[in-house]
Protein backbone atom coordinates (compact mmCIF):
# COMPACT_ATOMS: atom_id res chain seq x y z
CA UNK A 1 0.00 0.00 0.00
CA UNK A 2 1.11 3.35 -1.20
CA UNK A 3 1.27 6.43 0.61
CA UNK A 4 2.37 10.51 0.48
CA UNK A 5 5.77 10.92 1.11
CA UNK A 6 6.21 11.67 4.89
CA UNK A 7 3.13 9.83 5.89
CA UNK A 8 2.66 6.82 7.98
CA UNK A 9 0.91 4.33 6.41
CA UNK A 10 -3.05 3.76 7.98
CA UNK A 11 -3.51 0.78 9.67
CA UNK A 12 -5.92 -1.45 9.22
CA UNK A 13 -8.88 -1.49 11.61
CA UNK A 14 -10.20 -4.79 11.31
CA UNK A 15 -6.93 -6.68 11.75
CA UNK A 16 -5.99 -4.24 14.54
CA UNK A 17 -8.91 -5.18 16.43
CA UNK A 18 -8.47 -8.74 16.13
CA UNK A 19 -4.88 -8.93 17.06
CA UNK A 20 -5.89 -6.89 20.22
CA UNK A 21 -8.45 -9.45 21.07
CA UNK A 22 -6.26 -12.25 20.84
CA UNK A 23 -3.77 -10.67 23.14
CA UNK A 24 -6.17 -9.84 25.66
CA UNK A 25 -7.63 -14.05 25.49
CA UNK A 26 -4.21 -15.34 25.50
CA UNK A 27 -3.46 -13.06 28.45
CA UNK A 28 -6.61 -14.04 30.07
CA UNK A 29 -5.69 -17.61 29.23
CA UNK A 30 -2.30 -16.96 31.08
CA UNK A 31 -3.75 -16.01 34.08
CA UNK A 32 -6.10 -19.06 34.80
CA UNK A 33 -3.24 -21.06 34.31
CA UNK A 34 -1.36 -19.28 36.79
CA UNK A 35 -4.17 -19.57 39.11
CA UNK A 36 -6.23 -22.52 38.63
CA UNK A 37 -5.22 -25.72 41.00
CA UNK A 38 -4.50 -29.05 38.12
CA UNK A 39 -7.33 -31.48 38.23
CA UNK A 40 -4.36 -33.64 38.89
CA UNK A 41 -3.19 -31.48 42.42
CA UNK A 42 -2.67 -33.64 45.08
CA UNK A 43 -5.73 -33.74 47.94
CA UNK A 44 -3.49 -31.32 50.12
CA UNK A 45 -3.42 -28.79 47.03
CA UNK A 46 -6.99 -29.24 46.26
CA UNK A 47 -8.12 -28.95 49.71
CA UNK A 48 -5.39 -25.55 50.11
CA UNK A 49 -7.38 -23.81 46.93
CA UNK A 50 -10.52 -24.78 48.35
CA UNK A 51 -9.44 -23.34 52.07
CA UNK A 52 -7.72 -20.15 50.36
CA UNK A 53 -11.25 -19.70 48.34
CA UNK A 54 -13.54 -19.29 51.33
CA UNK A 55 -13.47 -15.57 53.00
CA UNK A 56 -13.87 -14.72 56.27
CA UNK A 57 -16.98 -13.14 55.81
CA UNK A 58 -18.43 -16.68 54.31
CA UNK A 59 -16.77 -18.31 57.69
CA UNK A 60 -18.71 -16.51 60.02
CA UNK A 61 -21.60 -16.58 58.17
CA UNK A 62 -21.51 -20.95 57.75
CA UNK A 63 -21.09 -20.58 62.09
CA UNK A 64 -24.35 -18.79 61.93
CA UNK A 65 -25.95 -20.87 59.73
CA UNK A 66 -25.42 -24.09 61.44
CA UNK A 67 -26.32 -22.06 64.91
CA UNK A 68 -29.58 -21.50 62.74
CA UNK A 69 -30.45 -25.09 61.52
CA UNK A 70 -29.15 -26.34 64.86
CA UNK A 71 -32.33 -24.61 66.45
CA UNK A 72 -34.82 -25.66 63.65
CA UNK A 73 -33.68 -29.30 64.77
CA UNK A 74 -33.98 -28.91 68.42
CA UNK A 75 -37.25 -27.17 68.31
CA UNK A 76 -38.50 -30.34 65.70
CA UNK A 77 -37.67 -32.36 67.92
CA UNK A 78 -39.15 -30.71 70.92
CA UNK A 79 -42.79 -32.80 71.50
CA UNK A 80 -44.15 -29.43 73.34
CA UNK A 81 -43.21 -27.28 70.34
CA UNK A 82 -44.53 -29.42 67.70
CA UNK A 83 -48.12 -29.83 69.70
CA UNK A 84 -47.57 -25.91 70.00
CA UNK A 85 -47.24 -25.29 66.58
CA UNK A 86 -50.62 -27.70 65.90
CA UNK A 87 -52.72 -24.71 66.95
CA UNK A 88 -50.59 -21.70 66.47
CA UNK A 89 -52.80 -19.49 65.23
CA UNK A 90 -54.89 -19.86 68.42
CA UNK A 91 -52.67 -19.69 70.72
CA UNK A 92 -49.38 -18.17 69.49
CA UNK A 93 -47.73 -17.34 72.46
CA UNK A 94 -47.74 -21.26 73.80
CA UNK A 95 -45.46 -21.75 70.69
CA UNK A 96 -43.06 -18.82 71.37
CA UNK A 97 -43.10 -20.35 74.93
CA UNK A 98 -42.01 -23.73 73.63
CA UNK A 99 -39.59 -22.28 71.41
CA UNK A 100 -37.89 -20.30 73.99
CA UNK A 101 -37.91 -24.25 76.36
CA UNK A 102 -36.25 -25.93 73.55
CA UNK A 103 -33.93 -23.53 71.54
CA UNK A 104 -33.20 -20.44 73.79
CA UNK A 105 -32.55 -21.88 77.05
CA UNK A 106 -30.46 -25.11 75.52
CA UNK A 107 -28.00 -21.93 73.87
CA UNK A 108 -28.23 -20.06 77.02
CA UNK A 109 -26.97 -23.30 78.71
CA UNK A 110 -24.53 -23.99 75.86
CA UNK A 111 -22.98 -20.42 76.44
CA UNK A 112 -23.14 -20.16 80.42
CA UNK A 113 -20.74 -23.50 80.09
CA UNK A 114 -18.51 -22.16 78.01
CA UNK A 115 -17.96 -18.31 79.46
CA UNK A 116 -20.35 -18.14 82.38
CA UNK A 117 -17.57 -18.01 84.85
CA UNK A 118 -14.02 -18.72 85.72
CA UNK A 119 -14.23 -22.55 85.65
CA UNK A 120 -16.95 -22.38 82.72
CA UNK A 121 -13.67 -20.74 81.36
CA UNK A 122 -10.83 -22.64 82.73
CA UNK A 123 -12.94 -26.05 80.96
CA UNK A 124 -13.28 -24.43 77.24
CA UNK A 125 -9.44 -23.20 77.59
CA UNK A 126 -8.55 -26.94 78.43
CA UNK A 127 -10.89 -28.60 75.73
CA UNK A 128 -9.23 -25.98 73.51
CA UNK A 129 -5.33 -26.70 74.08
CA UNK A 130 -5.29 -29.94 71.68
CA UNK A 131 -7.54 -29.10 69.33
CA UNK A 132 -5.93 -25.57 68.67
CA UNK A 133 -2.32 -28.28 68.73
CA UNK A 134 -3.92 -30.54 66.33
CA UNK A 135 -5.53 -27.71 63.69
CA UNK A 136 -1.81 -26.20 63.82
CA UNK A 137 -0.80 -30.00 62.80
CA UNK A 138 -3.27 -29.97 60.04
CA UNK A 139 -2.79 -26.39 58.76
CA UNK A 140 1.42 -26.30 58.39
CA UNK A 141 1.19 -29.45 55.97
CA UNK A 142 -1.51 -27.66 54.38
CA UNK A 143 0.63 -25.13 53.38
CA UNK A 144 3.04 -27.60 51.62
CA UNK A 145 0.02 -28.89 49.86
CA UNK A 146 0.12 -31.99 52.01
CA UNK A 147 -3.05 -33.11 53.84
CA UNK A 148 -2.01 -35.02 57.20
CA UNK A 149 -4.89 -37.04 58.63
CA UNK A 150 -2.18 -38.87 60.73
CA UNK A 151 -2.64 -35.99 63.86
CA UNK A 152 -4.52 -38.93 65.59
CA UNK A 153 -1.37 -41.16 65.11
CA UNK A 154 0.48 -38.30 66.13
CA UNK A 155 -1.15 -36.95 69.58
CA UNK A 156 -0.56 -40.54 70.81
CA UNK A 157 2.93 -40.94 70.11
CA UNK A 158 3.50 -38.25 71.70
CA UNK A 159 1.79 -38.45 74.77
CA UNK A 160 3.19 -41.98 74.92
CA UNK A 161 6.82 -40.44 74.61
CA UNK A 162 6.09 -37.81 77.05
CA UNK A 163 3.65 -40.18 79.87
CA UNK A 164 6.36 -42.74 79.59
CA UNK A 165 9.19 -39.86 80.72
CA UNK A 166 6.92 -38.27 83.10
CA UNK A 167 6.52 -41.34 84.95
CA UNK A 168 9.34 -43.97 84.63
CA UNK A 169 12.05 -41.27 85.67
CA UNK A 170 12.62 -39.95 88.78
CA UNK A 171 14.65 -38.57 91.24
CA UNK A 172 14.53 -35.45 88.88
CA UNK A 173 14.12 -31.68 90.03
CA UNK A 174 10.73 -29.85 87.83
CA UNK A 175 13.52 -27.68 86.28
CA UNK A 176 15.14 -30.64 84.71
CA UNK A 177 12.47 -33.36 84.51
CA UNK A 178 9.03 -31.37 82.85
CA UNK A 179 11.32 -30.11 80.09
CA UNK A 180 12.69 -33.36 79.43
CA UNK A 181 9.26 -34.81 79.32
CA UNK A 182 7.49 -32.37 76.93
CA UNK A 183 10.68 -32.39 74.90
CA UNK A 184 9.98 -36.42 74.46
CA UNK A 185 6.25 -35.52 73.41
CA UNK A 186 7.91 -33.83 70.55
CA UNK A 187 9.93 -36.17 69.53
CA UNK A 188 7.62 -38.74 69.39
CA UNK A 189 4.95 -36.07 67.71
CA UNK A 190 7.79 -35.55 65.29
CA UNK A 191 8.78 -39.22 64.66
CA UNK A 192 5.32 -39.94 63.42
CA UNK A 193 5.35 -36.84 61.15
CA UNK A 194 8.38 -37.37 59.83
CA UNK A 195 8.06 -40.93 58.68
CA UNK A 196 5.08 -40.06 56.24
CA UNK A 197 7.19 -36.98 55.13
CA UNK A 198 9.90 -39.26 54.20
CA UNK A 199 7.96 -41.88 51.90
CA UNK A 200 6.46 -38.94 50.21
CA UNK A 201 9.91 -37.09 49.51
CA UNK A 202 11.74 -40.15 48.63
CA UNK A 203 8.99 -42.80 47.34
CA UNK A 204 6.17 -40.63 46.64
CA UNK A 205 4.11 -42.59 48.95
CA UNK A 206 0.67 -40.39 49.49
CA UNK A 207 0.67 -38.89 52.72
CA UNK A 208 -2.63 -40.08 53.60
CA UNK A 209 -2.26 -43.48 53.03
CA UNK A 210 0.57 -43.49 55.16
CA UNK A 211 -0.85 -41.61 58.06
CA UNK A 212 -4.22 -43.17 58.08
CA UNK A 213 -1.71 -46.21 58.72
CA UNK A 214 0.53 -44.97 61.22
CA UNK A 215 -3.02 -43.73 63.35
CA UNK A 216 -3.61 -47.66 63.37
CA UNK A 217 0.11 -48.19 64.63
CA UNK A 218 0.34 -45.60 67.20
CA UNK A 219 -3.32 -46.78 68.67
CA UNK A 220 -2.02 -50.49 68.99
CA UNK A 221 1.10 -49.56 70.29
CA UNK A 222 -0.70 -47.72 73.16
CA UNK A 223 -2.80 -50.76 73.84
CA UNK A 224 0.38 -53.17 73.66
CA UNK A 225 2.21 -50.09 76.05
CA UNK A 226 -0.92 -50.42 78.33
CA UNK A 227 -0.62 -53.72 78.50
CA UNK A 228 3.03 -54.02 80.38
CA UNK A 229 3.99 -54.78 83.96
CA UNK A 230 6.40 -52.13 83.85
CA UNK A 231 3.93 -49.14 82.53
CA UNK A 232 0.40 -50.38 84.63
CA UNK A 233 0.03 -49.41 88.46
CA UNK A 234 1.28 -52.02 90.75
CA UNK A 235 -1.84 -54.17 91.52
CA UNK A 236 -3.66 -53.35 88.49
CA UNK A 237 -4.44 -54.85 84.76
CA UNK A 238 -6.40 -52.22 82.97
CA UNK A 239 -5.25 -50.30 80.29
CA UNK A 240 -3.88 -47.66 82.26
CA UNK A 241 -0.05 -46.34 83.02
CA UNK A 242 1.17 -44.84 86.29
CA UNK A 243 0.32 -41.44 87.46
CA UNK A 244 2.66 -38.27 86.17
CA UNK A 245 5.13 -37.37 88.84
CA UNK A 246 4.67 -33.89 90.24
CA UNK A 247 8.24 -33.10 88.81
CA UNK A 248 7.02 -34.01 85.43
CA UNK A 249 3.71 -31.92 85.46
CA UNK A 250 2.61 -29.16 83.75
CA UNK A 251 1.93 -26.17 86.31
CA UNK A 252 -2.18 -25.19 86.49
CA UNK A 253 -2.75 -21.48 85.82
CA UNK A 254 -5.96 -21.01 88.29
CA UNK A 255 -5.46 -22.99 91.33
CA UNK A 256 -6.04 -26.44 92.17
CA UNK A 257 -9.52 -26.45 91.35
CA UNK A 258 -9.34 -25.83 87.69
CA UNK A 259 -7.92 -27.80 85.03
CA UNK A 260 -6.42 -25.26 82.99
CA UNK A 261 -2.17 -25.08 82.70
CA UNK A 262 0.67 -24.27 80.91
CA UNK A 263 -0.61 -26.15 77.90
CA UNK A 264 -2.65 -23.37 76.65
CA UNK A 265 1.28 -21.62 76.78
CA UNK A 266 2.72 -23.92 74.81
CA UNK A 267 0.18 -23.93 72.14
CA UNK A 268 -0.18 -20.28 71.71
CA UNK A 269 3.53 -19.98 71.79
CA UNK A 270 3.94 -22.33 69.02
CA UNK A 271 1.44 -20.67 67.21
CA UNK A 272 3.26 -17.53 67.48
CA UNK A 273 6.38 -19.45 65.96
CA UNK A 274 4.50 -21.34 63.01
CA UNK A 275 2.99 -18.33 62.00
CA UNK A 276 6.58 -16.32 62.17
CA UNK A 277 7.74 -19.34 59.85
CA UNK A 278 4.70 -19.63 57.25
CA UNK A 279 4.72 -15.91 56.96
CA UNK A 280 8.20 -13.73 57.27
CA UNK A 281 10.42 -16.85 56.81
CA UNK A 282 12.08 -18.07 53.62
CA UNK A 283 11.27 -21.43 54.76
CA UNK A 284 7.48 -20.16 54.85
CA UNK A 285 7.67 -19.04 51.57
CA UNK A 286 9.31 -22.04 50.29
CA UNK A 287 6.41 -24.37 51.94
CA UNK A 288 3.58 -21.58 49.81
CA UNK A 289 5.53 -22.32 46.91
CA UNK A 290 5.90 -26.02 46.98
CA UNK A 291 1.96 -26.25 48.16
CA UNK A 292 1.17 -23.70 44.75
CA UNK A 293 3.38 -25.67 42.19
CA UNK A 294 5.91 -28.15 42.99
CA UNK A 295 7.24 -27.95 39.49
CA UNK A 296 7.65 -24.27 39.48
CA UNK A 297 9.71 -24.59 42.97
CA UNK A 298 11.94 -26.93 41.73
CA UNK A 299 12.67 -24.93 38.89
CA UNK A 300 13.28 -22.12 41.13
CA UNK A 301 15.94 -24.14 43.10
CA UNK A 302 13.85 -25.22 46.10
CA UNK A 303 14.14 -29.03 47.15
CA UNK A 304 10.69 -29.79 46.98
CA UNK A 305 11.83 -33.34 49.17
CA UNK A 306 13.38 -31.17 52.04
CA UNK A 307 9.87 -29.22 52.10
CA UNK A 308 7.75 -31.85 52.29
CA UNK A 309 9.50 -33.22 54.91
CA UNK A 310 9.56 -30.44 57.31
CA UNK A 311 6.13 -30.03 56.87
CA UNK A 312 4.91 -33.20 57.81
CA UNK A 313 7.46 -33.20 60.54
CA UNK A 314 5.96 -29.66 62.20
CA UNK A 315 2.78 -31.18 61.88
CA UNK A 316 4.04 -33.92 64.14
CA UNK A 317 5.59 -31.75 66.61
CA UNK A 318 2.41 -29.64 66.76
CA UNK A 319 0.11 -33.11 67.30
CA UNK A 320 2.90 -34.30 69.32
CA UNK A 321 2.85 -31.33 71.89
CA UNK A 322 -1.27 -31.89 72.09
CA UNK A 323 -0.63 -35.27 73.54
CA UNK A 324 2.06 -34.15 75.92
CA UNK A 325 -0.43 -31.08 77.45
CA UNK A 326 -3.37 -33.89 77.57
CA UNK A 327 -1.45 -36.15 79.46
CA UNK A 328 0.71 -33.67 81.97
CA UNK A 329 -1.77 -31.27 82.05
CA UNK A 330 -4.97 -32.81 82.65
CA UNK A 331 -5.54 -36.62 82.37
CA UNK A 332 -2.06 -37.35 84.42
CA UNK A 333 -1.60 -40.80 83.04
CA UNK A 334 -2.22 -42.60 79.85
CA UNK A 335 -4.87 -44.98 78.70
CA UNK A 336 -6.54 -46.32 75.96
CA UNK A 337 -8.66 -43.98 74.94
CA UNK A 338 -5.68 -40.77 75.20
CA UNK A 339 -6.58 -39.99 71.82
CA UNK A 340 -10.60 -39.25 71.71
CA UNK A 341 -10.94 -38.44 68.16
CA UNK A 342 -8.56 -35.30 68.97
CA UNK A 343 -6.01 -36.02 66.00
CA UNK A 344 -9.49 -35.93 63.47
CA UNK A 345 -11.15 -33.17 64.95
CA UNK A 346 -8.32 -31.15 63.88
CA UNK A 347 -9.07 -31.37 60.25
CA UNK A 348 -12.24 -29.52 61.00
CA UNK A 349 -10.75 -27.18 63.11
CA UNK A 350 -8.33 -26.37 60.14
CA UNK A 351 -11.06 -26.25 57.80
CA UNK A 352 -13.07 -23.84 59.97
CA UNK A 353 -9.43 -21.22 60.58
CA UNK A 354 -9.08 -21.34 56.40
CA UNK A 355 -5.87 -23.41 57.07
CA UNK A 356 -4.09 -20.38 58.51
CA UNK A 357 -2.55 -20.13 61.68
CA UNK A 358 -4.69 -17.18 63.64
CA UNK A 359 -7.85 -18.85 62.10
CA UNK A 360 -6.81 -22.09 63.53
CA UNK A 361 -6.28 -20.91 66.67
CA UNK A 362 -9.46 -19.59 66.69
CA UNK A 363 -11.36 -22.31 65.89
CA UNK A 364 -10.29 -24.09 68.58
CA UNK A 365 -11.00 -22.27 70.82
CA UNK A 366 -14.82 -22.51 69.40
CA UNK A 367 -14.46 -25.80 69.46
CA UNK A 368 -13.21 -25.90 72.91
CA UNK A 369 -16.48 -23.84 74.01
CA UNK A 370 -18.43 -25.96 71.76
CA UNK A 371 -17.23 -29.29 74.08
CA UNK A 372 -17.26 -27.20 77.31
CA UNK A 373 -20.51 -25.88 76.81
CA UNK A 374 -21.98 -28.67 75.73
CA UNK A 375 -21.60 -30.45 79.24
CA UNK A 376 -23.67 -28.13 81.32
CA UNK A 377 -25.78 -27.43 78.45
CA UNK A 378 -26.90 -31.87 78.81
CA UNK A 379 -26.75 -31.38 82.53
CA UNK A 380 -28.99 -28.54 83.01
CA UNK A 381 -31.41 -29.22 79.62
CA UNK A 382 -31.56 -32.62 79.00
CA UNK A 383 -30.24 -32.26 75.68
CA UNK A 384 -27.79 -34.75 74.26
CA UNK A 385 -24.22 -33.65 73.83
CA UNK A 386 -24.65 -34.69 70.43
CA UNK A 387 -26.26 -31.34 69.45
CA UNK A 388 -22.44 -30.18 69.42
CA UNK A 389 -21.13 -32.79 67.06
CA UNK A 390 -24.42 -31.59 64.77
CA UNK A 391 -23.14 -28.13 64.84
CA UNK A 392 -19.87 -28.94 64.81
CA UNK A 393 -20.62 -31.19 61.49
CA UNK A 394 -23.03 -28.15 59.94
CA UNK A 395 -20.07 -25.51 60.46
CA UNK A 396 -18.14 -27.83 58.03
CA UNK A 397 -20.73 -28.56 55.68
CA UNK A 398 -21.82 -24.33 55.43
CA UNK A 399 -18.10 -23.78 54.71
CA UNK A 400 -17.38 -26.47 52.28
CA UNK A 401 -20.51 -25.04 50.24
CA UNK A 402 -19.27 -21.11 50.34
CA UNK A 403 -21.65 -20.81 47.48
CA UNK A 404 -24.85 -22.40 49.72
CA UNK A 405 -24.12 -19.47 52.43
CA UNK A 406 -23.88 -16.64 50.04
CA UNK A 407 -27.28 -17.35 48.56
CA UNK A 408 -28.38 -18.00 52.05
CA UNK A 409 -27.44 -14.66 53.53
CA UNK A 410 -27.93 -13.07 50.05
CA UNK A 411 -24.34 -12.05 49.60
CA UNK A 412 -22.21 -11.52 46.74
CA UNK A 413 -19.39 -13.64 46.24
CA UNK A 414 -15.91 -11.84 46.55
CA UNK A 415 -14.19 -13.17 42.90
CA UNK A 416 -10.85 -11.65 43.64
CA UNK A 417 -10.09 -13.06 47.00
CA UNK A 418 -8.64 -17.11 47.17
CA UNK A 419 -7.48 -19.49 45.07
CA UNK A 420 -9.41 -19.82 41.43
CA UNK A 421 -10.37 -23.78 41.36
CA UNK A 422 -10.00 -25.48 38.38
CA UNK A 423 -12.82 -27.52 37.01
CA UNK A 424 -13.54 -30.81 38.55
CA UNK A 425 -12.96 -29.80 42.30
CA UNK A 426 -14.99 -27.26 44.37
CA UNK A 427 -17.75 -26.73 40.96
Amino acid sequence: MTTPAGRDPVPDSGASTDAEEERREAAAREEERGHAVDVGASVGQRFLAALSATTVLTTVLAIVAALVVGAIILALASEETREALGYFFAQPADTFAALKESVWDVYAALLRGAFGGANQLSETITAATPLILTGLAVAVPLRAGLFNIGGEGQFLAGGAFAGYVGFAITGLPLVVHLPLAVLAGIVGGALWGWIPGVLKARTGAHEVITTIMLNNVAILGVEYMLSLDAVQPIGRDDPLSRGMLDSATLPRLAGAGRRVNAGIIVAFLLALVLWWLLERSTRGFELTAVGLNPEAARSAGMNVATTVTIAMLVGGIAAGLGGTSQVLGVDGRISAGLGGGRGFDGITVALLGRGGVGGTVFAGLLFGALEAGGRLMQAQTGTSLDLVSVIQALIVLFIAAPALVQAMFRIQPDTTAGTDIASGWGQ
